[in-house]
């Protein structure tokens, strides 16, 4: 089996990069690696899918898989994975090891299956995306990276920094012609239907349902969305009282009254032209995926 693996240069160091090749190879994988730093993730994946590998290979976070995914459905390419990030969100999902050897079997065993993929205003994304204090905080948590602060706790200080500066968009979605006001702090879309947890969204028991799901919560005030974390360590949040709930979606629109808004896909933020148009792409892509993943 012939792959190549494009590994983000900003997730992980020199020697997770051997260990990454080292993995394939000791697994009976022919694998070419190419590292390439986060600017230059694009025109990596594709100068390695005009080489028409066996299987195109993502080596990084899910921003990095997200990009490797774009590619492959492009090219019509199976895509691997080999999760260096922080959360590994599709890995998780699909069931698929987060250590080296572990993802390099998957590989190595060729087995696929097709998986749905979103896109919002024609950018896919493999997980979920998110409007409001989530983009604001990925941002923060990116300029506090670049002073050496982990990941995790630059996303915890840039979670207090957003409760600090708490603010609410006014939107509208838009369902099948039908249009509903919402004034809230933080909405996400998900590619299929994921459990509800603050700030996050938490597994999805399916990867190729073939729906998006939209959640906006509804707290008022910083008290308010105060109250939402604490009550989210004690008990599940409750869909009537503390946000709005959409599955089964194909579609959706969101609008503003601002032209552009900060958008976040898979942990990167991009600064789109509203209405946002979501919609879901069901199996559009080939995933390497243990024998047994979850159903």
């Amino acid at each position: 089996m012939k792959v190549i693996v494009v590994i983000n240069e900003g997730g992980g160091s020199a020697d997770r990069q051997v260990e990454a090749h080292r993995a394939l190879t000791e697994a009976g994988v022919d694998a070419d690696l190419i590292v390439a730093d986060p600017g230059g993730l694009h025109a990596a994946f594709e100068a390695a899918a005009r080489r028409a590998p066996d299987a195109l290979i993502a080596a990084g976070g899910d921003g990095t898989i997200s990009l490797g995914a774009a590619v492959a459905i492009e090219h019509g390419l199976t895509l691997g994975v080999m999760p260096l990030g922080t959360l590994n969100h599709l890995a998780r999902d699909a069931g698929i090891p987060f250590d080296m050897n572990g993802a390099a079997a998957v590989i190595a065993a060729g087995h696929s299956r097709s998986i749905d993929v979103a896109e919002v205003n024609g950018h896919i994304f493999v997980n979920n995306s998110a409007v409001g204090l989530y983009p604001a905080m990925v941002r923060d948590r990116d300029a506090q990276t670049k002073w050496g602060r982990s990941k995790r706790l630059a996303m915890l200080v840039a979670s207090l920094r957003a409760l600090r500066h708490f603010k609410r968009r006014r939107l509208t979605i838009r369902v099948e012609g039908q249009k509903q006001p919402i004034v809230t702090p933080l909405l996400f879309v998900g590619n299929n239907v994921y459990d509800v947890s603050l700030f996050a969204l938490g597994r999805r028991e399916a990867l190729d349902r073939g729906e998006l799901c939209l959640y906006a919560l509804l707290a008022r005030n910083r008290r308010q969305m105060v109250g939402l974390a604490l009550r989210r360590f004690v008990e599940r949040l409750d869909q009537q009282r503390d946000f709005v709930s959409l599955t089964g979606l194909q579609s959706v629109e969101i609008e503003s009254p601002y032209p552009a808004l900060s958008v976040s896909a898979d942990g990167e933020t991009m600064h789109l032209q509203t209405p946002l148009h979501y919609r879901i792409r069901p199996g559009a892509l080939r995933l390497l995926v243990p024998v047994r993943a979850p159903d």
